[in-house]
């Protein structure tokens, strides 16, 4: 495995394995089991395993989240040579964003603007967006890895994709979850005992979700009110639950196909999203969290 801190030095190591797949797995580092399932599924498929580390400035909203975001590259660089990693990219951001940078990739519509993107702001999904086309670039990757429990971002991404014409074909992977159904996050490690016990409740109010639209709850408001009394009964509250179309994000009227839950919440000081997909009484929703 070989560490590359520029994109020049990026392209030098890919420049004699592009007759095979390259597969690129992005990431902010901190990594735990849910990065390594996303590179398990690019060593299974692809020649050359590609692994970004950069936490970018862009997407923060708030400067102290950025700043208590887990750096942990020397065990980041232990798990990538374990899981069978060719080439991490580790940028600095001064190689990423240099001087006089001044582009932005901005993707329009309800998929940006509502939820995550109404909560921390348009700029974060800028950030996103503009990250990961620079990223795709650096690499030229053949596919790249993502995993399920960010739907929005992946949905950002898709878009940005398909407008610009971007040659890579996206793999989403289901979210990972620890045994206790909690989905994996570098932001866990900031839980206290009693605030991962009550995190929980975010899991079950997805799962109370599932079962209330299998028994054939089609109306998403009664949906919502299920997983927020969920939620509230510890101390919970939501920043939103929404019962949304899992392509464009609009709102949906009634649950008559596939839909996306999505959830977002502070448990103490951390906040956590988590998603699913759930279907009508009768349908299986494709896929899954």
């Amino acid at each position: 495995m070989i560490v590359v801190r520029t994109v020049a030095a990026l392209r030098d190591a890919l420049r004699d394995r592009r007759a095979g797949a390259v597969g690129l797995v992005p990431t902010m580092g901190a990594l735990h089991e849910g990065h390594a399932t996303l590179l398990r599924a690019a060593r299974s498929a692809d020649d050359t395993v590609v692994m970004s580390i950069f936490v970018n400035p862009a997407q923060f909203d708030e400067q102290a989240d950025l700043a208590a975001y887990p750096r942990t590259e020397e065990a980041d660089l232990a798990l990538a040579e374990a899981e069978g990693v060719d080439v991490v990219f580790a940028p600095e951001a001064a190689e990423v964003y240099p001087a006089g940078f001044a582009t932005t990739v901005s993707v329009a519509g309800l998929i940006a603007e509502t939820l995550e993107g109404a909560e921390r702001g348009r700029s974060h999904f800028d950030g996103v967006a503009t990250v990961v086309t620079k990223l795709l670039l650096a690499a030229l990757p053949d596919r790249a890895y993502f995993g399920a429990k960010d739907a929005q971002q992946v949905a950002v991404i898709r878009r940005l994709v398909a407008d610009l014409g971007v040659p890579v074909e996206l793999v989403v992977c289901p979210t990972s979850r620890d045994a206790d159904g909690l989905a994996r996050s570098s932001r866990n490690t900031r839980l206290s005992p009693d605030e991962r016990a009550r995190a929980l409740a975010i899991p079950r109010a997805l799962e109370e979700v599932t079962d209330a639209a299998a028994a054939g709850t089609t109306d998403p408001e009664a949906l919502r009110a299920r997983a927020i009394a969920v939620l509230e009964a510890s101390g919970i509250h939501p920043d939103y639950v929404a019962v949304v179309d899992p392509a464009s994000f609009a709102p949906i009227a009634r649950l008559d196909g596939p839909a996306l839950v999505a959830i977002a919440g502070r448990v103490g000081a951390t906040r956590l999203i988590d998603n699913t997909l759930i279907a009508p009484s009768g349908a299986l929703a494709p896929g899954g969290s």
